[in-house]
């Protein structure tokens, strides 16, 4: 409420704040997926008024790259981009395959744009929602967290190309909780908490770090660290020449050897697209692996299926929270139960104040911000969606737990929250 903001062009602005402080219902206003009750929100002159007049111009002059991609899967790249473009522009395919080539590799962002969406790494699909948005010509583009699930390569990638957009005149409104990579690409920060404006255009080159964290959350927090000279437990899961194929039928990894043992957290890491995905899908059951063996708690579980895998111990919280991880549509009630709705359940019916007390007391211990509990999950902002979904994967104790991008999107106080569950 009382939010004043103003982008002037070629300006980077980036918008901070804690979970759900309202940092993406702000954006959703500016595309019309949110209502606003009060104000007046003016694009290159172009006013955006609650009866959808002006909402084509509008869209037509923001370019927004949501958390949650708006993405169809099972198309290409290319059908995805032609989507949002006029048919005059949409029909002609090859062209429009060439302007995505020639975009995405002047941008240092190559993507091929025939290659379906579902076959890409979350960082890759991050790209075609940028892609999307330079070939519309955008004069305002909005990135919302869009660092959270790529490496520091792709970062700097990422800050070069909107460098060289703002150089050409146009205006990037960037939300994010990383307050180490804010200053390097904004030039004025405006902070939000419980849905009010804290500080408003800070200058970045006189602002640093534990400003913003305090405005942000009231306090810096610190990063936990592990107990050094405990010695390892026994071998919970062995991964012996392990190798699996892409949604492209070719190889994602091959050769694959490493053990963990209890009490230890082996770090996995590399460049989007390089087998990463394919590898926590493997282990979770989720994909079928062309070799190797799988040993988990000294028993052999290449062959098993998910529900088994879970039993055993393994818990998984994928890279992909609303794709793979919980279901959108759902309430935020059965997504909470979905890992333990056999005990929720009489018959075939599930019981519902049993499921509500459930997922009441696990939003309460994992810290998740959520009003009504019946209602959809999407509903919630990034960082309480990961929260619970981090929440229900690690609820049951599980000796192995596979987190692939466990702290995506949270703010700082909440990537420490998961970071000491984790350690702990």
């Amino acid at each position: 409420r009382d939010i004043n903001l103003t982008v002037h062009r070629g300006e980077r602005i980036v918008i901070c704040g804690p979970s759900g402080s309202g940092k993406s219902t702000l954006i959703r206003c500016l595309n019309r997926l949110e209502e606003h009750q009060a104000g007046d929100i003016t694009v290159q002159g172009i006013t955006l008024n609650n009866d959808l007049k002006n909402i084509d111009e509008i869209r037509r002059e923001v370019g927004m790259v949501f958390q949650h991609f708006s993405l169809f899967e099972t198309l290409t790249v290319a059908e995805n981009i032609a989507l949002s473009l006029p048919a005059d522009q949409a029909r002609d395919r090859r062209k429009l395959e060439a302007r995505i080539s020639e975009v995405s590799e002047h941008y240092g962002m190559a993507l091929d744009p025939r290659r379906y969406v579902n076959t890409l790494s979350i960082g890759e699909r991050q790209r075609v929602e940028i892609v999307r948005c330079l070939i519309q010509e955008s004069s305002l583009l909005i990135l919302d967290e869009p660092t959270s699930v790529l490496t520091p390569q792709e970062v700097e990638t990422l800050f070069r190309t909107l460098r060289q957009l703002s150089q050409e005149g146009c205006s990037i409104l960037f939300i994010s909780h990383k307050l180490h990579e804010i200053s390097g690409i904004c030039d004025h920060a405006t902070v939000l908490r419980q849905g009010k404006t804290v500080a408003n255009s800070l200058p970045m080159a006189s602002t640093n770090q534990d400003e913003l964290a305090h405005l942000m959350v009231g306090a810096a927090p610190t990063v936990p660290s592990r107990q050094k000279g405990r010695p390892p437990g026994p071998a919970l899961l062995e991964i012996n020449n392990l190798s699996a194929q892409s949604d492209r039928g070719v190889n994602a990894f091959s050769g694959i050897n490493f053990r963990i043992h209890s009490g230890e957290i082996l770090g996995i890491a590399g460049v989007a697209g390089n087998g990463q995905r394919e590898l926590a899908d493997v282990i979770a059951g989720l994909r079928p692996s062309n070799g190797g063996t799988l040993i988990m708690n000294g028993s052999d579980i290449t062959t098993e299926s998910p529900h088994r895998r879970f039993k055993s111990g393994l818990a998984y919280i994928p890279e992909d929270r609303l794709g793979v991880g919980l279901a959108p549509r759902l309430s935020i009630t059965d997504n909470a139960i979905l890992r333990v709705y056999r005990q929720q359940r009489k018959g075939p019916f599930i019981l519902g104040e049993r499921a509500l007390s459930y997922c009441n007391d696990l939003i309460t211990r994992f810290g998740v911000k959520a009003g009504n509990l019946t209602g959809p999950i999407a509903a919630l902002s990034g960082g309480n969606l990961q929260r619970l979904l981090v929440g229900r994967e690690l609820d049951g104790k599980p000796s192995v737990v596979v987190a692939s991008q466990p702290t995506r999107g949270l703010d700082v106080k909440g990537v420490k929250a998961i970071q000491e569950l984790l350690i702990g």
